[in-house]
């Protein structure tokens, strides 16, 4: 099955055209390339480039292709076509070929690729890119399309993106973490006393205390899957940044000695709304793979 990611960029042609088609800008924004440079052109000849692409732990995949790009189209849209292949032994990909169309519209253009390759490793090679490569390399290419709108629409950086994304990563599994440890281990695997005497003292009936703290720590456990598993959703971190304070407020008004231990609840509750805060900061200058269109209209 062929690759297709669609994005509305509200901007002018000639700048996503610009941005697209230029190598020095097409670098910063594409995740599956690290260099791209254009070879030297013969006379009417398609455009031929080599590209390269980090991989980790020092190593890199190299390749070569052409393309050929249409201006004003006689319905106003553009078109790019390329082919690409690598020779490199560590390239999954052994040859490929695709396009990319600008189509405008009233609210902006609509930018969208098709591409496809063949595999090389045999079956295996195959199999692994059913499972592995194919849904990543999918994900990279509507994550950089994304990362490529808010460069153009929001004049943000492809650099601060990246920092805004790994602020977020980090930030997000930070919360799902506390979440998850604070509702599983002294709630459900210790039955922790100070959690029972936090809820008895609350006013919890001391025969409802040992349940209510296991409802207690399901829902934290849920809250910590809900953050992990709605990754760009905002709601789950304004309910922890809210949820601290009400719950500080509680305990001290309820079960003020709990404040003067070591380990107490206004440094953890202040820790998590101030981690839940910053992820609200940078969220909105993250890009996000959800914000394309993975199947044609």
């Amino acid at each position: 099955m062929s690759i297709y990611v669609e994005i509305l960029v509200r901007a002018p042609m000639d700048a996503l055209w610009a941005h697209t088609q230029t190598p020095a800008l097409h670098e910063q924004w594409d995740l599956r390339f690290s260099k791209i440079d254009y070879l030297p052109r013969l006379e009417d000849g398609p455009q031929r480039f080599r590209y390269a692409t980090r991989i980790g732990f020092g190593l890199e995949v190299t390749g070569e292709g052409e393309t050929t790009g249409q201006r004003e189209l006689p319905d106003g849209s553009s078109t790019s076509v390329l082919k690409f292949a690598s020779d490199a032994p560590l390239s999954i990909i052994r040859e490929g070929s695709g396009y990319w169309k600008y189509i405008p519209t009233r609210k902006g253009v609509r930018f969208l690729t098709r591409y496809d390759y063949r595999t090389r490793f045999g079956p295996a090679g195959v199999i692994f890119d059913r499972l592995v490569f194919r849904p990543l390399i999918g994900w990279a290419t509507a994550w950089s399309f994304d990362r490529l709108r808010l460069w153009i629409e929001e004049r943000l950086d492809p650099r601060v993106a990246v920092r805004h994304t790994w602020i977020h990563v980090v930030a997000r599994l930070a919360l799902a973490i506390v979440f998850a440890y604070q509702g599983f281990v002294p709630k459900l695997l210790m039955r922790h006393g100070d959690e029972v005497a936090m809820l008895t003292a609350a006013g919890v009936p001391a025969r409802t205390a040992v349940p209510a703290l296991t409802v207690l720590g399901f829902a934290e456990l849920a809250l910590a899957a809900v953050l992990l598993l709605s990754w760009s959703r905002t709601w789950p971190v304004w309910l922890c940044l809210v949820g601290m304070p009400v719950a500080t407020i509680g305990v001290a008004i309820s079960s003020p000695a709990f404040l003067e231990a070591a380990f107490n609840p206004f440094s953890l509750n202040v820790s998590v709304a101030a981690i839940a805060a910053i992820d609200l900061i940078v969220i909105r200058s993250v890009p996000s793979a959800g914000s394309c269109r993975r199947r044609p209209a």
